[in-house]
């Protein structure tokens, strides 16, 4: 039996304590800190970008932000992403979905699919309506090349999200928590692949690094959406999440990992977005059905291995095109009927070029 584990379990080992998640979805973090946590400071970080060009991509990773747009970068708060984005391939312009809600929006995210063809209409965890039906990019990644993934999501409503595979590994921690910030989400990743690295495994479903890491990092929003999207705390919030990022890569980077692995970052959510993860838009057992209007525009972008560099993407891009990109940068191909499709114009090789 594979398992969904809690962030924040302080014994690893402990099987039956964070299997019960998986089982009956109960929700709880505790914050304990991470042993042997890197110590350098977390503000202050090499913002150079994993090598684009022709280099094949091995690993890649997923920033999943909230509220976060083109002005973001202008106060100064987030030099790692803007390297990203400078030295990288991006739009500010694609398309989110409707409703404009975190778990729609994330179910369209790893399923590949519209709301309407994924389901998930909802935006609070409900037990009775159980894990997604359609298959999400993790299943495609294990089926067209054995790749695993490990997830650590932010909200507690993603553990509608968090179906037991034994090629996924899911962490989660939320807003119910409020020592659960990114730092520690940070934290709790340097464990992991210490555990992951230490030729033991992790005690959980995949005995080594992961292939791909998706890391969803929803503070900026929040706070933008309570304190007022010019607030210092807003620009506080953009700092922490960059920090966070640049985090990420050290890790990537002390392994020896960057220069193979491609970095893709969206924003799900633009900034000035409100409700956007406010459960009660959506009561338990009720629908948010879509406004009518047209779906948000966002941040989506690429940067590393195989990516062009301080490119513009001219193509239109949706956020349902993430899963299709990911697996082409990883060399993988589909065959599926999701709607996916990889945005092509990201890479510096074609698909014909990229084939051995």
């Amino acid at each position: 039996m594979v398992c969904t584990r809690l962030i924040g379990e302080k014994t690893l080992g402990a099987f039956g304590r964070w299997c019960l998640v998986a089982v009956l979805g109960v929700a709880g973090v505790v914050g304990q800190p991470a042993v042997g946590a890197a110590s350098r400071p977390e503000a202050n970080h090499p913002v150079n970008p994993p090598a684009g060009g022709g280099t094949e991509a091995k690993q890649a990773i997923l920033f999943v932000l909230e509220g976060v747009g083109q002005d973001s970068l202008k106060s100064n708060t987030m030099p790692v992403l803007g390297r990203l984005v400078k030295e990288g391939a991006v739009t500010w312009s694609a398309t989110a979905v409707q409703p404009a809600l975190r778990l729609p929006t994330m179910a369209s995210l790893i399923t590949g699919m519209s709301v309407p063809k994924h389901g998930m209409t909802w935006n609070s965890f409900e037990f009775a309506r159980g894990y997604p039906r359609p298959p999400t990019v993790f299943d495609y990644l294990d089926l067209s090349g054995g790749r695993d993934s490990t997830i650590f999501y932010m909200d507690e409503s993603l553990y509608q999200l968090a179906k037991p595979e034994p090629y996924t590994d899911h962490q989660i921690c939320g807003a119910l928590r409020p020592e659960c910030r990114a730092s520690t989400v940070v934290s709790y990743v340097r464990q992991y692949f210490r555990k992951a690295t230490s030729g033991h495994g992790y005690g959980h479903a995949i005995p080594s690094l992961p292939h791909f890491l998706i890391l969803h990092l929803p503070e900026a929003g929040r706070v933008g959406a309570t304190e007022g999207w010019t607030s210092k705390a807003y620009r506080d919030a953009l700092k922490m999440i960059d920090d966070a990022m640049g985090s990420i890569l050290d890790i990537y980077r002390d392994l020896g990992l960057l220069q193979s692995t491609v970095v893709f970052v969206t924003s799900i959510s633009p900034a000035g977005a409100s409700g956007f993860g406010d459960p009660t838009m959506t009561p338990i057992g009720a629908s948010a059905e879509p406004s009518g209007g047209p779906p948000p525009q966002v941040l989506w972008m690429a940067s590393g291995a195989g990516v062009k560099k301080g490119h513009r993407v001219a193509a239109p891009v949706s956020i349902i095109d993430t899963g299709a990109t990911v697996m082409r940068a990883l060399g993988l191909e589909t065959h599926t009927e999701w709607e996916s499709r990889p945005v092509e114009d990201v890479f510096t090789r074609t698909t014909e070029q990229a084939r051995p």
